[in-house]
């Protein structure tokens, strides 16, 4: 079954980042998202249960969601879903997986202030995968596609950098221009 889902939620694990033998990015997180409801006998908010789900992504949205995304955020997945019995020598259960396509924070309870992703290692920027994939089994760069591969290269250590930072400070840097504004009624 592969149906198209969004779902929001809190990513419940630190994301987990591997590379195949063949060079295919994955990041992979739990993902727990809970329903509020208003009880009107108690006239309150009350807690539903929670869905879990296991959420995996590949290529360069596995590198932009190591990158960007941390346990304890509030994130909104789209993708597709997949729902499959497993069976092992003790026990037996159903995963809810969903291979995302898209990964962003909620902005319902953060701010975030985007920003281009250098390519993935062995491409150069705007280059599309296809051609990545050729190169690897093509002539060594010429000084030009060299020099093009430092120069992503030491962008990409520069945003490490930034995001090292910004995890450092509790994930919020203030921006250099930002300033108070007030609304005069």
């Amino acid at each position: 079954m592969s149906d198209i889902i969004t779902v929001t939620g809190i990513v419940a694990t630190t994301p987990r980042h591997l590379v195949t033998s063949t060079g295919l990015a994955i990041t992979s997180f739990r993902l727990a998202s809970g329903q509020r409801r208003f009880d009107r006998a108690k006239q309150s908010w009350v807690d539903a249960e929670t869905n879990w789900y296991t959420v995996s992504t590949f290529r360069q949205l596995a590198h932009n969601v190591v990158g960007s995304v941390r346990r304890g955020e509030h994130v909104v997945v789209a993708g597709r879903l997949r729902i499959r019995d497993w069976h092992n020598a003790d026990k037996n259960g159903t995963a809810v997986e969903i291979e995302a396509d898209s990964v962003g924070h909620d902005l319902t309870w953060c701010t975030t202030i985007s920003q281009r992703a250098a390519p993935a290692p062995g491409r150069l920027p705007g280059e599309p995968v296809e051609q990545a994939e050729a190169a690897e089994h093509s002539e060594p760069p010429s000084a030009q596609e060299q020099a093009a591969q430092d120069q992503a290269a030491q962008e990409q250590a520069a945003q490490d950098q930034a995001a090292q930072e910004q995890a450092e400070s509790g994930g919020f840097l203030p921006r250099e221009d930002a300033g108070l504004v007030t609304l005069d009624s």
